[in-house]
């Protein structure tokens, strides 16, 4: 998972929220907001499940986010 696919899964699963969670958010798994373990070099993936974790989002909405639509050729 690249930056960008987690800011977009970020997006798409907390929408209006997305920002003060990866703002204010402690993660309890990590001990920093998400946006603090970006900047530390955390992988976007490790900060994406931490976050998951904390909101309790359901694991078949975890996996796969973020990610664009295939290009039709």
């Amino acid at each position: 998972m690249r930056r960008s696919e987690f800011l977009r899964a970020v997006d798409d699963e907390f929408g209006a929220r997305a920002i003060s969670l990866t703002h204010d958010l402690i993660l309890s798994g990590l001990g920093v907001t998400a946006l603090e373990a970006l900047d530390a070099g955390v992988p976007p993936r490790d900060i994406w499940l931490a976050l998951c974790e904390d909101a309790e989002v359901p694991a078949e909405r975890r996996y796969g986010v973020g990610q664009l639509e295939p290009r039709r050729r």
